[in-house]
Formats: C-alpha cells, structure tokens, sequence
C-alpha cells in the first residue's frame, strides 16, 4: 500500500483562492441569467496584453525553432547565459548592487521557487513568517513537514507568526525578546498589505540575520512597483545581506508574464548554512543540483521573451505597462477612501489594502462586496490571523474596470 505525506493532511481546509473560487462560481450559478457584471479584483492576475517587444522576442525564437540549424533542445537548467547575464546586469550590477551571472537560477516561477528551496534546508529549522503573509510560505513549509499541527486560529506549532498592524506600518521587525529564528521570509514590497520595507528595516534585519546565523528569504516580485527611490529594490542593497540572504524575482507582474513563465532566483556564493556535522556548506552548489536533478529549465522561447525586457523597447513599455497598474491602484486607494474606509498600501506596490468597517469580518466584507457590489476582493483572514478585519484589492485590471470598481465600492452602504 502507497502511504500518503500525511503533512498535506495537516492544511487547513480550502486554500485560500480556491475558497475565493468556490464563492464566486456559486454566486455566478445563482445569477444564471447574467445580470450581474462581475469584476474581480482578488486574485493578482495581470490583464494587460504582452508587450510588443516581448511578442517580437517570442516569435522570432519561435522561428529558430523551426529550423534544424537554429533548433534548442535541452537547455542548462540554470537559464541560459544571455538572459542570466541581461538580468545581472540590469537589475543589479548597473544599480551598483554586487550579484553575478552564475548566481542567477532561471525558473518557471517564484511561487515555485519559495517552496522549492526548501529541498535544501531542514526539517529543524525555526521558521519566521509576516502575519499577514503569502500564503505560500506557511503551507510549503507544513508540506514538507517543517511544523505541527495547526491551531483554532490557523497557526502552526513550529512557526514564529511576526504580527503586522497599523502601529508598524504593516512591515515586520526582527525580535527583540531573544527568539532566534533560523529562517524568515520578508516580502517587500509585500503581497497582501501593499506595504515597502525601507532602508533602516531592511538593515536591521540583515544585521539581525548576522547576529543571530538566520537565512533571509526575500521575495522582491513586486520590486518593479517601487517607484520611491529611496526604498531598496533588493536586499542585496544592504551591505552583509550575501551571507545571509536569498532573493527571489519574477516576470510575472512587471513584464505580464504570468501566463508566459518567468522568473529567477539569486543564491549568493558565499552564503552558507550549518550541516548537520557542524560544518558550514555552501547553498549556492546545493541549488544549483536540486535545479539539475529536479529542473529541466526554462523554455528557450520564454527566455527569449524574458531577455526582451531589458531591450530599450523592453523597459519603455514595461514601465508603460507599470505605470497602468499603478494609476488603477491610485484610483482604487481613492474611491475607497471616499468611502470612508481606511487605506494602506497602493503607492509602492499594485495592491491596495483596506480595513474594513466595523462589525464585519474579513469574509463578511468579501461576502458584501460579491453580492452587493459584484467585486471579487481578497479577505485579508486568509493571509493570516492578523490579516482578520482587512481586505486586499488588487489593481492588475483595466481603467475602466478600475474606475467602476472605485464607484460601486462608494455606492456601498456600510
């Protein structure tokens, strides 16, 4: 008899989205005739066409592949070196941060990649997560049986919640009553709260990392909305941060990748973790043979795609596409405030984060905002037990969708 990983058994029922899911298709069985015009802002997703720069890459490497003498079979699984070497370049080295080619891991995904990188760390280790969080870093973390059971209120044993609330600005700050944690995950700008850690958070918790032997899991998919410049894009602007940190990047959100496949991941050399003997390895060789054993890489044609977006086209109509996204989250953040609801996020990042009124819980809320306002949001429960009394308004969607979105929120009656 096959014998099941009984830590998938131990996920609350019903992530996150599919429940969003399950409470849409519902909604859209009871409004069988249609008339209900339903926007939905909850899940992330981009709706804005590729870029014509990108399309062009795609095309252009779809025709080598056409022909034998030009034809790409296996790849290095690593990514192949004109776009790991445009990635270096631009989004590190000409920004006068110290990040090099061959520490570059091309993947299908950042999703996959944070809970890929657990395959190279153990089963002991005290995990650090934000309250709220992404989800993914929590149930990855229970799959590969990193924690205990979970409690009432959804939290697991084994796992260090770092609350998040108005009093810090929703970012997280490293403890101070001694609690060592082997891993965290940051996430800046932060998907739910739209929150941007600054420069003096960020350091403190590199010199925290320092002091304390922790590895720092930085998600930066959302680096490309930050449009402060005194806001760091990556954690390896902080001086130490290579010893201590790994930082995940993706295409998705900031070149419309999300249904194309793009993403990479930044594992420094001299970053090192303690084995079980007490010696010191080295994490970079350890990915680099979880990529190749596990990884056959991403596909030429998409890494075509993906090197298009450092071309100066590339960046032109990138920021084009950005600049969108973050005119809808400035019209989400105002109609809402309108509303007289209170607002957070939305400047630095394309997700806007709302407390809602008082007597509704965060499903309430999304409930109210479906059938009243036909809006599809996020309930900020979802992300964590202190995302309860929230709710998260992506701003990936048209103007004019945008725009309507902002009045129905006003026409609410709370």
């Amino acid at each position: 008899m096959a014998h099941l990983n009984d830590n998938f058994l131990k996920l609350k029922a019903g992530y996150l989205f599919p429940e969003i899911a399950r409470r849409v298709n519902a909604f859209c069985e009871a409004d069988a005739a249609g008339k209900a015009r339903l926007i939905r802002c909850g899940i992330g997703d981009v709706t804005e066409a590729l870029p014509k720069s990108i399309t062009a890459a795609l095309h252009k490497a779809v025709d080598e592949m056409a022909e034998r003498g030009s034809f790409r079979g296996y790849g290095p699984e690593q990514g192949y070196a004109f776009l790991r070497d445009a990635i270096a370049k631009n989004d590190f080295t000409d920004r006068g941060v110290e990040v090099y080619a061959d520490e570059i891991f091309v993947s299908d995904g950042s999703k996959c990649d944070c809970g890929n990188i657990l395959d190279i760390l153990g089963h002991d280790n005290r995990i650090g997560v934000s309250d709220p969080v992404y989800p993914v870093y929590v149930d990855t973390n229970v799959m590969a049986g990193h924690t205990g059971d979970a409690d009432s209120n959804g939290a697991y044993a084994g796992i260090t919640y770092l609350v998040c609330n108005e009093a810090n600005g929703f970012t997280p700050s490293p403890p101070t009553d001694g609690t060592k944690l082997d891993v965290v995950y940051l996430c800046s700008p932060n998907n739910p709260t739209g929150a941007v850690a600054t420069r003096a958070q960020l350091t403190a918790w590199v010199e925290y990392a320092q002091k304390n032997d922790t590895l720092i899991l930085f998600d930066a998919a959302y680096e490309a909305f930050i449009a402060d410049p005194a806001i760091p894009r990556s954690i390896f602007e902080i001086p130490g941060a290579r010893k201590c940190a790994i930082e995940f990047r993706s295409f998705s959100k900031s070149a419309g990748f999300t249904g194309v496949r793009c993403a990479f991941t930044v594992v420094p050399k001299e970053l090192t973790a303690k084995a079980k003997d007490g010696s010191r390895q080295p994490l970079h060789p350890l990915w680099n043979r979880r990529m190749c054993t596990k990884f056959n890489g991403v596909s030429y044609i998409v890494q075509r795609a993906a090197e298009a977006v450092y071309s100066p086209e590339g960046k032109a109509e990138c920021k084009t596409l950005i600049e969108h996204y973050m005119g809808n989250a400035k019209i989400l953040r105002e109609g809402a405030a309108k509303a007289g609801l209170k607002v957070f996020g939305g400047v630095n990042a394309p997700y806007v984060w709302v407390k809602a009124p008082a007597g509704y819980t965060s499903w309430q809320i999304f409930d109210k905002f479906l059938n009243e306002a036909n809006v599809v949001i996020t309930p900020g429960s979802g992300f964590g037990s202190a995302g309860e009394g929230y709710f998260r308004v992506s701003a990936f969607n048209s103007r004019a969708n945008a725009e309507e979105v902002a009045r129905r929120i006003q026409a609410l009656k709370f």
